[in-house]
């Protein structure tokens, strides 16, 4: 029973977790906690991998834990072994990478203890069958993650991304509880086949939609609760920040498809797919061009997390507009987008963010302005780097770009949707979509070109040194598996089919392992069709071809000139792209609006030997228009409230006995 051996394997990683306590100074510490979290990893990766291919029926397990009342119950099913499938792959290659990054750690005993637990925690929200178990393991989660961040509390910055982390994570708590409490309706039956069962109403199935967005779109980074995202995952350890971004994300969106297409026993209503529909095109476009305003490596990769979120949203959104309008089949196209970007996402914005680790180890450096030229100290991680940047950009023939086309051949299925605002919608986010994957491209033209090409920015940059060759293998295997689901997605695809028909009613793609070539024709050949694997081989072929007609029939004969400065006569650094240079065009055509983007020129008269300047002001609207008002409101409130302090005798009892009375009549009008 696979079962009760991942439950074991979760207590054994809590059991590392207050071993590390232990070992975390001695010498070879972190090598062992990283190894037994390395191992415990794969045989769990095994063990659900096995279980998912198998197909067999959900397990169950209670446990006499938690509520008295209740008990504590785990299952495992398809939709549960496909996303500890992501978190055990997630774990396995963060804790390989770990086992060299980890000997650079300032802070090993901060970080150590948390990891293991860290990975438990992930590991028991996806294994939990009931609504205290699940937010007990979902606060577990947030608390050891939120301690990772705050590993390096004593810069400033990470101890302000700490509290809002904080103050967002219980905000999604708040809104899951409230979810499963009106899920669970009066008679309290909050183990998840009782939920499952029960017969809820439009209403109620609308509330969870909402409380669910909220709860896990807030763990998630959907916009506009995205904001604690770029200034956590960059405070953590690379490898944490790995786990964070890459598949604590993927648990948000767990909860998300566990609430909205299992325990909700009824379909949502289509404006509710079209709700989601819309944030998550609003998220993807908003992520990309946030992100490429970024010179931070890590907060980078962190707003590309929400732009790929909102991906998965948009697959989320069409598959409950289909079910909806009970066209199964077309659900099951979006729900096979989703969940491929699910696991594509968590393969390569984990090899990017270790790829940034590697650099941050070798320079201690992680602004593109002070980087530049890594290619050559580096050329393993510059290729590793590369090909998660290719991946992330949609490009064949690597699996970003199988997800993406499959998104849009959901989004072609639209027009056979009967409500006229889904039928001007659907194409609006197509369009988004199309954008940010536009924007995606060039952001990441931006990071590697100015990371790791022309010449070394500081003295840093220009004494970097390879890394070691546990994160070498680590960013490879990623890199691997990311080449892999790109040529062979049928794979990939029948291997999520018990995970669609779970969600979907038993409708799933049709089997595409039989297909010729394995080519990938997700309703049929006539009308949609892809072939990784031959895109591989024409680009391999036409590449030697070229090298070989350039090599072999050009001509031999030199030729003397003035050698092509490329317009830089000087040699500095300084006279290169910059990454705000990169960025300025697309700044200026889309940062006026979206961010209010002001730039200052202020030119020198003649004569006047000072240096000119261009100062550029950005505004953040999400933040000003949404979340400074509350926080002006929270202050004055507090600040009022702080009377209370200084109150005389009399006076509090007047207000005790006040607020008792008022409770009182509440209590009776209730009735």
């Amino acid at each position: 029973m696979p079962l009760p051996v991942l439950l074991m394997l979760s207590m054994a990683l809590l059991a590392i977790s207050i071993y590390a306590v232990a070992v975390a100074r001695q010498p070879g510490g972190s090598r062992r906690v990283y190894g037994a979290a390395l191992a415990i990893s794969t045989l769990a990766l095994i063990l659900t991998l096995t279980h998912l291919l198998t197909a067999p029926e959900p397990v169950t397990l209670t446990l006499p834990l938690g509520l008295p009342w209740l008990g504590a119950h785990f299952r495992l099913d398809a939709l549960s072994a496909f996303f500890l499938i992501v978190v055990n792959l997630g774990g396995g290659v963060a804790s390989l990478f770990a086992l060299g990054y980890g000997q650079h750690e300032r802070a090993p005993e901060r970080v150590l203890p948390f990891f293991p637990a860290f990975l438990a925690g992930m590991s028991l929200v996806v294994l939990a069958d009931d609504a205290f178990t699940f937010l007990f393991a979902w606060e577990f989660m947030s608390l050891t993650s939120w301690a990772l961040v705050m590993a390096h509390h004593q810069e400033p910055a990470n101890a302000r991304a700490g509290y809002l982390y904080l103050v967002m994570a219980c905000f999604g708590t708040l809104a899951l509880l409230l979810a499963f409490g009106v899920m669970a309706g009066p008679n309290g039956g909050y183990d998840f086949a009782t939920i499952r069962a029960g017969d809820m109403s439009p209403g109620v199935a609308t509330a969870a939609l909402f409380l669910a967005l909220l709860g896990a779109g807030s763990k998630a980074g959907l916009v506009p609760l995205h904001v604690w995202l770029p200034l956590a995952h960059p405070a953590a350890p690379s490898h944490v920040s790995a786990l964070m971004s890459g598949v604590m994300t993927k648990v948000a969106i767990y909860g998300f498809i566990r609430i909205v297409f299992d325990l909700v026993s009824q379909p949502i209503p289509w404006w509710g797919g079209g709700l989601v529909l819309a944030l998550g095109g609003i998220t993807a476009a908003l992520g990309v061009l946030y992100a490429l305003m970024q010179h931070d490596l890590k907060r980078l990769l962190a707003y590309h997390t929400v732009e790929n979120i909102g991906i998965i949203f948009i697959g989320l959104g069409l598959a409950i507009a289909f079910q909806a309008n009970l066209m199964y089949a077309s659900a099951a196209m979006a729900l096979t987008a989703a969940l491929f970007h699910v696991l594509n996402h968590s393969l390569f914005k984990s090899l990017l963010f270790l790829g940034t680790g590697a650099v941050l180890t070798a320079t201690g450096e992680r602004d593109m302005e002070r980087l530049g030229g890594l290619i050559h100290p580096m050329p393993w991680t510059a290729l590793a780097f590369l090909i998660g940047a290719a991946a992330i950009s949609a490009l064949p023939p690597l699996n970003g770009f199988v997800s993406e086309w499959l998104t849009f051949q959901a989004i072609l299925l639209t027009p056979e949707l009967p409500q006229w605002l889904l039928k001007f919608l659907a194409p609006a986010v197509g369009a988004l979509l199309a954008l940010s994957a536009a924007l995606a491209a060039a952001c990441f033209v931006k990071a590697f070109g100015i990371t790791f090409l022309g010449r070394p920015r500081s003295p840093a940059a220009a004494q970097a040194q390879e890394t070691d060759r546990y994160s070498l293998a680590a960013m490879f295997t990623l890199a691997a598996l990311c080449l892999l689901a790109g040529i062979l997605p049928g794979l990939v695809v029948d291997g999520l089919g018990p995970v669609v028909g779970l969600l979907n009613g038993e409708a799933r793609l049709v089997a595409q392992h039989n297909q010729p070539w394995l080519t990938l024709a997700p309703i049929v050949d006539a009308k949609s069709s892809y072939n990784g694997l031959l895109v591989l081989t024409f680009m391999a072929l036409s590449g030697t071809a070229a090298a070989f007609l350039i090599h072999r029939l050009a001509s031999n004969a030199l030729r003397r000139g003035p050698a092509w400065d490329c317009g830089f006569p000087d040699a500095s650094p300084a006279t290169q792209y910059t990454a705000g240079s990169f960025a300025q065009p697309i700044r200026r055509v889309f940062g006026s609006i979206v961010f209010q983007a002001r730039e200052q020129v202020t030119m020198p008269p003649p004569g006047n030997g000072s240096p000119a300047k261009l100062e550029v002001k950005m505004r953040d609207p999400v933040w000003d228009y949404a979340y400074m008002p509350i926080t002006t409101a929270v202050v004055a409130a507090s600040t009022r409230a702080n009377d209370l302090q200084y109150l005389t005798i009399r006076r509090y009892l007047s207000l005790v006995f006040g607020a008792l009375v008022a409770l009182l009549l509440g209590m009776a009008l209730w009735r």
